[in-house]
């Protein structure tokens, strides 16, 4: 079986290899033209001696005048995984409230199609005594959208998503903001809420390019399984739990910095997809006489990441990427059963709070007859 869109899963591996290292540099250069102006190099003088020293400091207290103070140190971060405990706590708590949230969503999207149908009569019966604009803008973009499928729909959303907030990286005065909110670091200030906005930043044009090129590419099968509301709980469920295990790595390994991309949930759903289809045939868009199983590519990418993890490489964040891996897998193996199944008791929680309506005469104080 053939994926629709034959995406090569190591170029992708390689392309984010150089487009994160691209990333890092291209970020302090423009993070060091920020400033304005360029730092005086100062010259290195000798270092005095003790003596030399003592005696310079007590003609100055002679004088009247204080000793210069010592240079401060520069601030190391140590590693306190006490300062985890919040984002594990935002993690859990999130990936509840994206699957009751998307669970939700179904039931009004079921709710809302009935209703559809009928509107839909209604504008075709509208349309055929309605006189037509003859190219009209805003006919085109409707005929172009109801063209599309759910599952790419669904991406298009976030690839705009994605595109927006890569133009507000290029805004100078927001600078400061998107550092502090679109970046995630275990030793920043703000830690919760850049789990889940750093899925969607990217800062170099090819490292957006790259994933959303893959997320088109093997959307679709997931979507079609899963359907878009369940597809987006696994998604930025994805992105905040693989974020949090690059916190863990960070702070475990003492290496500390700013990660941002949506590599960590595209792992999860390239993971689902070799998972729930192992043996679908991928080829690489270069060579595509060659090619390989699902299952195939995808122990490749986890033992990559895993050799990468242990071997302490810094080409991108390993520690993401596998994360959002095993928990793609997981969802498909257990965690589909485990929570997606089990989702009728909120749903039927919240249709009773939706039909539930002000008490009347004969209505039993409930709303029903």
């Amino acid at each position: 079986m053939m994926m629709a869109v034959r995406g090569s899963v190591f170029r992708w591996v390689s392309e984010d290899i150089i487009s994160t290292h691209y990333l890092t540099n291209r970020f302090t250069l423009q993070t060091q033209q920020r400033c304005g102006f360029r730092k005086v190099v100062k010259k290195v003088e000798p270092k005095k001696g003790v003596a030399e020293e003592a005696e310079q400091n007590e003609i100055l207290h002679k004088k009247g005048v204080a000793p210069a103070p010592d240079p401060p140190t520069p601030h190391v971060p140590t590693r306190s995984f006490g300062r985890l405990v919040k984002p594990f706590v935002f993690t859990i708590g999130f990936t509840g409230c994206s699957f009751g949230g998307a669970a939700i969503w179904q039931y009004e999207s079921l709710k809302s199609r009935v209703q559809g149908y009928f509107d839909d009569v209604k504008t075709d019966w509208l349309g055929k005594i309605r006189p037509q604009k003859q190219g009209d803008l805003r006919k085109q973009m409707n005929q172009w959208w109801s063209s599309l499928s759910d599952g790419q729909k669904t991406v298009t959303g976030i690839i705009a998503a994605n595109a927006l907030v890569f133009c507000c990286w290029r805004v100078p005065s927001l600078q400061r903001s998107m550092v502090k909110y679109f970046t995630s670091n275990p030793t920043s200030k703000a830690l919760c809420w850049p789990m889940l906005l750093s899925t969607f930043s990217h800062y170099s044009l090819f490292h957006m390019a790259a994933n959303m090129y893959v997320l088109w590419s093997f959307s679709s099968s997931i979507i079609n399984m899963m359907g878009k509301e369940q597809f987006m709980a696994l998604y930025l469920s994805a992105g905040v739990i693989s974020t949090f295990a690059s916190y863990v790595s960070k702070t475990a390994m003492g290496r500390f910095g700013p990660s941002l991309g949506a590599s960590g949930a595209i792992m999860a759903v390239l993971a689902a997809v070799c998972t729930k289809m192992p043996e679908a045939k991928l080829a690489i868009i270069f060579l595509p006489m060659y090619t390989f199983t699902a299952g195939n590519a995808l122990k490749a990418i986890v033992a990559l990441d895993t050799t990468g993890l242990i071997l302490g490489w810094r080409f991108f964040d390993h520690a993401a990427h596998l994360g959002g891996a095993l928990v793609g897998i997981w969802y498909i193996m257990y965690g589909h059963e485990l929570i997606w199944k089990k989702r009728e008791p909120l749903v039927k929680m919240w249709h009773d709070l939706r039909t539930r309506g002000p008490p009347g005469p004969g209505t039993g104080g409930n709303g029903s007859i």
